[in-house]
C-alpha cells in the first residue's frame, strides 16, 4: 500500500490542461526558472510523452538514458533518473516517447495511480532539498495525469484566452474533484493562469473577464501575454529569463513566480 502518512518538504504542483497548445509546458519551464531565480530549488518532472520540457531545458535525446518511464514502469528510484540542468538549482526528470505506451503498460498494475506519489516520497529525495516539484502533465486526462494529481498538493491550470477555454476547464475540475474524493483528499487548485493574452484583442479581454467573474480569486493576478520571445526561447533550449531577461514574457513569469512564492513563503530553505 502507498504510505499517505509520509509527505515531503517540497510543494508539488501539477501543471495541467487536457487541451494542447495552451502554454502548459511553457508555463512549467518558465515558472520553474522563475522560482529558482527567487531562491528556490526546483525539480521539474516531464510527464509528457512529447518530452518538450526536457528539450526546452537543454536535455538532448541521447542524454535521456533514464526517464520518467523507468520510474513508473521499471520501478527505478527517482534519484537515479533526475539530472541537473544548465541552470543552478533547477533539476529535471526527463521524458521521451516511451511514455506514450504507459497507459497500456500500467493497466495491470494494482498501484498504477500511486506510482509517482510513492516515487516522490522516497527518503533519499529529501536530501536533495527541493522546495518545489513541478509536474508537466500530458495534454490529456490520462493515467499519467491521474498519477500527477494523486502525487501533487495542487494543480496549476494554464488557461488560454480564447473561445471555449472555460468549457474545457470544467472537465479538468471534475477530474480534480474525483481524485480528491477517491485518492488524494488534500489536492486543491493552486490557481488558473491566463496565457497567450493579447490585451489589444477584445476576445482576450472578454475571456479573461469571464474567467475572473466565474473563478474569482482562483485566477492569478498575473497574465501571460502573447510574446515572440516566449515562442523563440525553446528553440535555444532556454527558459525565457535566460534567453531575454528583459522581455514581457520574462516579466510575466517573474511576476507569476512571485505570486506563487508569496503563497508558500516557507518553501525557500
Amino acid at each position: 500500500m502507498s504510505d499517505f502518512s509520509r509527505d515531503i518538504h517540497a510543494h508539488i504542483i501539477a501543471v495541467a490542461n487536457q487541451k494542447g497548445g495552451v502554454g502548459k509546458t511553457t508555463t512549467a519551464i518558465n515558472l520553474a526558472a522563475g522560482l529558482v531565480e527567487l531562491g528556490a530549488t526546483v525539480l521539474l518532472i516531464d510527464l509528457d510523452p512529447q518530452g518538450n520540457a526536457s528539450t526546452g531545458l537543454g536535455i538532448a535525446a541521447d542524454a535521456r538514458r533514464a526517464t520518467t518511464y523507468d520510474i513508473l514502469i521499471e520501478d527505478r528510484p527517482l534519484t537515479e533518473v533526475i539530472q541537473r540542468t544548465a541552470i543552478d538549482n533547477l533539476w529535471i526528470c526527463p521524458a521521451n516517447s516511451d511514455l506514450a505506451s504507459a497507459d497500456i503498460d500500467l493497466v495491470a498494475n494494482e498501484k498504477r495511480i500511486f506510482l509517482l506519489h510513492d516515487a516522490l516520497r522516497e527518503t533519499a529525495l529529501e536530501a536533495l532539498g527541493f522546495d518545489f516539484v513541478l509536474i508537466d502533465c500530458p495534454p490529456s486526462l490520462s493515467l499519467l495525469t491521474v498519477n500527477a494529481f494523486v502525487s501533487a498538493h495542487a494543480v496549476l491550470v494554464p488557461l488560454q484566452a480564447e473561445f471555449y477555454a472555460l468549457e474545457g476547464l470544467s472537465q479538468l475540475m471534475l477530474t480534480v474533484r474525483k481524485i480528491r474524493t477517491t485518492a488524494n483528499p488534500g489536492l486543491r487548485i493552486e490557481g488558473v493562469v491566463m496565457t497567450m493574452v493579447d490585451q489589444r484583442n477584445r476576445l482576450s479581454q472578454q475571456v479573461e473577464s469571464d474567467a475572473r467573474a466565474t473563478l474569482g480569486d482562483l485566477v492569478f493576478k498575473t497574465v501571460i501575454p502573447r510574446n515572440v520571445r516566449l515562442s523563440e526561447a525553446p528553440s535555444f533550449a532556454l527558459p525565457v529569463m535566460q534567453y531575454d531577461p528583459n522581455s514581457k514574457g520574462t516579466e510575466a513569469y517573474r511576476a507569476l513566480s512571485a505570486e506563487i512564492l508569496a503563497r508558500h513563503p516557507r518553501q525557500r530553505r
